[in-house]
Order: structure tokens, then sequence, then C-alpha cells
């Protein structure tokens, strides 16, 4: 898509969706100059249930595509140098611990190939043969395992309630306005969203409307009439102690598809339901408990032995924001309304992918175009033509 006509300054902007992403949209707008008003409608202020307070919050720059490996960066940079932009006592526990990818035999020379390509776009990464593994990690069992590769740098975990909690008293004090309500439907004036209705009846009129509602965001897609292939999926959270050293323990995402980290003075970790148990999640919020003892434990255990003397100690659910298609983030203008802009579908990368699409949108906005990374490959004309750019390493 080409540059688009930037928005008068002084006109009113409308973010639907008030947690990280659409919190770092606004606080960028701020930012890049942008003096008209910002109205943030969230419908729970609490963030109780938001994707964004109940995330495993981590960051990784091993994706698929350049594009996420940028915004990845993007994020690095501002964690490294938060307190620049958030004060001196901002502090989000951000711990480069790194991530651990482990492959199976077949894989190794197509994995080999993405190491390298995330290496060719800044990525810190090391790719490890199985005698490297049993050296780093000799607590694990590697049965099975061809490749690992491994994030030196620029990877880890942190806490995704008080990156939440700077960016949103920042936008706050920048003037932006916070309103507790649910958006429910949209007003159109020709080729545009000249108004958001809200669930007391009220419309707010609006010269941009960013749509960044989450696990939420398909459905309210829909009222538009546009068919956006994102739909909450419902992920569980273990929390745990072991027997096991959290000392240079990382990230790790098996073969399996079970991932656990070091968190306070145990662990976190979880896996995906399969398939034909994953439906749409529409409010559900009751853990997988089942997945604990039949799936999670015994993989994971398998792994890393000593994990088989775990003790459970709570579990929580919360929602992705899943886009079917292939994984990535919805990022950019939509091709009919001129106004509208996507920030979702970020399927569990949000967290870390929230100050760079906050960037983006804010770029579009002001300058028309995306001057500090090229966010057009995640943009709408993907979703319409049917054209996934797939992302496989998810979680």
């Amino acid at each position: 898509m080409g540059d688009l006509v930037p928005a008068a300054p002084t006109e009113p902007v409308v973010i639907v969706g008030g947690a990280i992403v659409g919190s770092f949209c606004a606080w960028e707008l701020r930012r890049a100059g942008y003096t008209g008003p910002i109205t943030v409608v969230e419908q729970d202020p609490s963030y109780e249930r938001s994707s964004t307070a109940l995330s495993a919050a981590a960051i990784r720059t091993q994706f698929g595509t350049p594009t996420c490996i940028a915004m990845s960066l993007h994020a690095v940079g501002l964690f490294r140098d938060l307190r620049l932009h958030f004060g001196d006592d901002a502090d989000i526990g951000y711990t480069e611990g790194g991530y651990l990818i482990l492959g199976a035999p077949d894989e190794i020379a197509e994995r080999c190939a993405l190491a390298e390509m995330q290496r060719a776009h800044g990525a810190d990464v090391e790719i490890l043969d199985v005698g490297d593994l049993v050296d780093r990690w000799p607590h694990f069992d590697f049965d099975g395992v061809g490749i690992g590769t491994f994030g030196a740098s620029g990877e880890g975990w942190f806490d995704a309630w008080s990156l939440l909690s700077l960016v949103r008293r920042a936008a706050r004090d920048a003037g932006v306005g916070y309103l507790h309500a649910r958006v429910v439907d949209f007003v159109t004036t020709g080729g545009s969203v000249s108004g958001v209705v809200l669930a007391s009846g009220e419309v707010l009129a609006c010269a941009v409307c960013v749509i960044a509602a989450g696990a939420w965001s398909g459905r309210l897609a829909a009222r538009l009439g546009i068919e956006l292939p994102v739909v909450p999926k419902k992920r569980t959270v273990f929390s745990f102690q072991a027997p096991v050293p959290a000392g240079g323990f990382p990230m790790l995402f098996d073969t399996s598809g079970v991932w656990t980290r070091p968190d306070g003075d145990g662990f976190i970790g979880g896996i995906q339901p399969p398939p034909d148990a994953d439906p749409d999640a529409d409010g559900d919020f009751e853990p997988h408990h089942e997945l604990f003892e039949s799936v999670f434990w015994p993989h994971l255990a398998a792994r890393v032995p000593a994990m088989d003397r775990l003790r459970l100690r709570r579990s929580w659910a919360g929602h992705y924001e899943v886009n079917q298609l292939d994984h990535n983030g919805v990022v950019g203008p939509h091709d009919g309304f001129t106004n509208l802009l996507f920030a979702t579908g970020f399927s569990g990368h949000g967290v870390m992918h929230a100050p760079a699409t906050g960037r983006g949108i804010a770029e579009l906005v002001t300058a028309g175009r995306y001057t500090t990374i090229d966010l057009s490959p995640l943009g709408w004309e993907r979703v319409r033509d049917r054209r996934p750019m797939v992302e496989h390493i998810v979680y």
C-alpha cells in the first residue's frame, strides 16, 4: 500500500482497546507530535482479564519473518533504555535469559537456514548441536533432539503488567483520555468510520479509528462487514516449584510444544490444547486443568528429569488473539475505510510487539507512512487476499 494522507493534527482519534497495544499506540501518537484529542476506550479498566495482564510476558527475536525480528529488536531497545522513556523508577524486571528452541533431527537444515536469516537481520542467535546442548544444560535430557537455537542476547522475559502501567501512565500524562466503556458498533460516512458507538448509546466522533481490541477485534470488525480472522483462544499457564536451579535456565520451547521459564522462586509453563479441543474462548477463563497431568507434566519431565518432582502452585487462563490466517499480527490501514487502522491479531506476540506497533500506527497517522520499521508485510492486504505469512513457532 502506498503512503496515506496524514490526519490533521487537531482531529479526534479513537483507539478501541486500552491494553498494551492500544496504550502504546496512544503514547506514540503523542510522542510523534499529535496534538488532537485521543480517546482510548477500554471495557475493563481493571485489566483483570486482559491478555496483557495474563500474559507469560516473554520476548524473542527467533521469528520466521524479518518484520517480526525488527519489531522484537525495537522492543529490546526500549526495554534496555526504559528509564530514559518512563523515568528513573521505571522497572519491568526485564531479564535476558534467552529462548532455547529445540528441533528434531529432521529439522536441522531448515532450522539452520532460519537462524542464519535471523542473524542477518540483527538477531543474536546461536546454533547448537546436541553436544553443545548437553555441555550447556547437563540436567536436560536431549533424547530425540537434533538441534537447538538460543538467543544469546535480546531474548528473555519481563513483567507485562508493569510495562502496561508505565505506558498507560505516560499516555495519560501526555493528555490521552481513557474511557471505561464497551464499543458495540461503528458509524460510517462514505468510505470512512466517522464514529464509535458505545453500549450506552453514546457516539464518539473520530477522524481516525484504531482497532486494538485484542481477542475481540475480529468480532468488532464484523460490525463493519470486515472478515478479520482474529478470534479468542484460551491458553493456560501453570505456576509451579521444582528442584531445578533457575540460574541459567532459559525460556525453553520443546519439540513437544511444552514451554517453560523461571518466574520468581519457581517456574511457569504451558502447552496448547489439541486443535479438536480448542474452540473460541467466548469468556471462558477456566484453566485447562486436564492438560497438566496428562500432557504438560510428562513431556516436561521427559526433557528435564528433575521436573518429575515439581509441585503445582496455581494455574490461570487468558485469551490469545489468534489470527487464524497465519499467526501474525495485522497492522495498518483497511483498504475500504480510509481512516480505519488495525493493530491486532498477534497470536501471543502482542506484548513484545506492542512498542513497534504503536510506533508504526503513530507514523501512519502523522506522516502517512512507516519511517522506523516497514510494517507493510503485516498489512490488511494479505488478509484480504488470503496470502498467509505463516509464523510456525507459536505456543
